[in-house]
């Protein structure tokens, strides 16, 4: 560590989060700033540790998961047990995601075949209107 502190103001616009969803973060216990007088300061660790928090956010997983993500990670020197369980994690996601990716592909299939078949019928009204007034 190089010694960089950074305050809730300067790690949410390096991170490009509002320092309301760091303090939330801070609840949930997934970070641990220090205190400087009434300021919360936040080491390259927290950092770091919002990094993963967001990242794991964006690819869908629980405040959970990634809290047990990120307690391995200081338990578990090598890093063995975390990796099994990121390894664990990921692929469980991505079962998760391909079977939303089948039911939205579907969705959409059947969504174009409505949207077809309620052009056709609409086009059908018009043009019966116009031979009916022609």
């Amino acid at each position: 560590m190089t010694g960089q502190f950074y305050s809730v103001t300067q790690l949410g616009v390096d991170l490009g989060v509002s320092a309301r969803t760091i303090r939330f973060y801070e609840d949930k216990g997934l970070i641990s700033p220090r205190r400087a007088g009434n300021n919360r300061v936040y080491t390259l660790r927290d950092r770091g540790r919002m990094i993963v928090i967001l990242r794991g956010k964006k690819l869908g997983f629980t405040l959970r998961e990634i809290k047990e993500y990120l307690d391995l990670y200081d338990a578990d020197p090598a890093h063995a047990k975390q990796l099994r369980l990121l390894l664990k994690a990921v692929h469980s996601r991505i079962l998760q995601l391909e079977d939303q990716q089948v039911a939205l592909n579907e969705a959409l299939s059947e969504l174009r075949e409505v949207e077809s078949q309620a052009h056709d019928a609409l086009t059908a009204l018009e043009n019966g209107a116009r031979r009916a007034a022609g």
